[in-house]
């Protein structure tokens, strides 16, 4: 009786760990589009003060850099949370088929 609520203890507590895991990462990645917007959109806003094209301030390397940067940050970490079964998992083959067969 006493292993059976250690056992579901620890469950509980692994289980708690993995959505605290999940919601710093959300966290996350809202802070990384948050974040970005407003210094992308503050780029773009000054370089078109400064004489530029929207075109011309949208595609300055300047303004997505940080996106790309930080962005392979995010990847890394979407890896850690999720795993590298987040995009081709073990069942990814058995549901694409099923998709292709239900079509």
């Amino acid at each position: 009786m006493e292993t059976e609520n250690f056992n579901q203890e620890q469950k509980y507590l692994r289980a708690k760990k993995r959505v605290d895991e999940i919601k710093r990462y959300y966290i996350h990645l809202a802070v990384y589009i948050a974040v970005n917007l407003f210094i992308s959109i503050k780029k773009i806003v000054r370089n078109m003060n400064g004489g530029e094209t929207f075109e011309e301030a949208l595609l300055d390397f300047n303004t997505f850099s940080l996106w790309i940067f930080w962005g392979i940050g995010i990847v890394f970490h979407t890896f850690r949370v999720f795993g590298f079964d987040f995009f081709m998992g073990k069942n990814w083959e058995e549901r694409k088929i099923k998709e292709f067969m239900e079509k």
